[in-house]
């Protein structure tokens, strides 16, 4: 075997090994992103089963779960403080109990709220 010849299989293996590195953590980063999935998913899950409930005009710019129509289409997207098209989970029976400047959450989409001009 040529002198040379050992140290080019070492440097071969160093790159196989931070190959197999690179792949290995976006292995994991894959699982960890598809155990988020299914948290989001469960957590959407249990809304439907009737412990939550959508409460209209009581999330605070940026904190939305979503909305009905509107200046947004999801989640974190509201730009303005209390919409009335917006809505958050919250527990069942409580959305009406949460006061906010313009009034007390709505389970139905709230027109006007908050006021324009």
């Amino acid at each position: 075997m040529p002198k040379g010849a050992n140290l080019d299989m070492v440097k071969k293996g160093n790159s196989m090994d931070q190959k197999l590195k690179k792949g290995s953590a976006l292995a994991v980063a894959g699982a960890f992103a598809a155990a988020l999935g299914m948290a989001a998913a469960t957590t959407v899950a249990s809304a439907d089963e009737g412990d939550f409930e959508k409460c209209y005009g009581i999330s605070k710019a940026g904190q939305n779960d979503c909305a009905a129509k509107g200046n947004n289409s999801c989640a974190g997207t509201s730009t303005v403080n209390y919409d009335g098209h917006a809505w958050k989970l919250v527990k069942k029976g409580t959305c009406t109990t949460v006061e906010t400047p313009y009034g007390v959450g709505s389970i139905e989409p709230v027109d006007g709220r908050p006021p324009q001009g």
